[in-house]
């Protein structure tokens, strides 16, 4: 991918901005588990994602993680370049979930650009408002939805983002996910299994009753 392709209204930055954006944009990879943002006191810049999958989360003052969104082809990533975005302290770590490559614009470009084009900064408002209603509905999950509804739940959509019902994922990985203990986890997993619901198996979690979890689910 482009740099413009990830800016539908790359036409309308002027000549500066779109020079600026282009040269000081770097292509990196990781590999799949790797930490390419480390949180607040990190300043990674402007992640722009050209293949692979990123996941950005929280970490807890006890080592706890939970998923808040994630980040496809074709996707930006704000908040690792929460440091060029004034008031906004937050520490949301970005992790390679898949193999990944991107490209990562500096913080300190990124904030000259947003700043000098009108409508490079109304798309980014764009982008940041989409991105707080997924951490609100996230809130809402947490809250209001047991854990044995929101597990159904994210079974569900990591099939439908892996193109597969046989799920490569540890309890460990699913508790990461979802901000609770790998043992609730596990519980329940036993439970689904007992329902006919999944199949364990070493690392893995197979769906053998899709319609049983979407009810769940709901």
């Amino acid at each position: 991918m482009e740099i413009k392709d990830f800016f539908p209204m790359w036409d309308e930055l002027g000549e500066r901005e779109r020079k600026e954006l282009s040269s000081a944009a770097a292509r990196r990879s990781a590999p799949a588990g790797a930490l390419i943002h480390g949180g607040g006191s990190d300043c990674t810049g402007l992640l722009l994602v050209e293949s692979g999958r990123l996941r950005a989360y929280m970490l807890s003052g006890e080592g706890r993680e939970i998923t808040i969104y994630r980040l496809f082809e074709g996707d930006i990533c704000l908040l690792s370049a929460s440091c060029a975005i004034s008031g906004l302290q937050i520490e949301v770590m970005v992790q390679a979930e898949a193999d990944s490559e991107f490209l990562v614009i500096p913080a300190e470009v990124y904030r000259r650009a947003v700043a000098s084009s009108a409508p490079l900064a109304n798309y980014m408002n764009e982008i940041m408002a989409n991105r707080f209603s997924e951490v609100m509905w996230l809130m809402e999950q947490v809250m209001w939805k047991s854990m044995d509804r929101r597990l159904a739940a994210f079974l569900l959509e990591e099939a439908a983002v892996e193109g597969s019902d046989e799920l490569k994922l540890t309890h460990e990985r699913i508790a990461a996910h979802l901000g609770t203990a790998r043992e609730v986890v596990t519980r329940l997993l036993r439970y689904f299994q007992s329902e006919g619901m999944v199949r364990l198996g070493r690392g893995s979690v197979d769906i053998s009753d899709r319609k049983a979890l979407a009810r769940l689910a709901e």
